[in-house]
């Protein structure tokens, strides 16, 4: 599942308001659970052409998923938008 994005930034960084991101982020959640596992998660950035999706989405969820339950829920979003501005090449632009 690409990513859609307004635009590339002068960084290579692919721009998106929070809104957008977190659309795409509930979009990957294929079984309806309200979660993001790292299978999931690994599909899609795999999909959007990156490196080392395995690894990039363990380091994802790890850093994200708060509670320790190997899941991201909606409440924990917040920290894979940190995650995701840092490792995955996404910029979170505010309109």
């Amino acid at each position: 599942m690409a990513i859609k994005t307004r635009s590339i930034s002068s960084d290579g960084k692919r721009e998106m308001t929070l809104q957008e991101f977190k659309t795409w982020v509930k979009r990957l959640d294929a079984d309806k659970d309200g979660k993001i596992s790292r299978q999931e998660l690994s599909d899609a950035v795999r999909v959007a052409g990156g490196r080392f999706a395995w690894l990039k989405c363990r380091r994802g969820v790890q850093a994200a998923d708060s509670d320790g339950n190997g899941f991201i829920d909606e409440q924990e979003m917040n920290n894979l938008v940190d995650f995701a501005q840092k490792h995955l090449g996404v910029k979170i632009v505010h309109f």
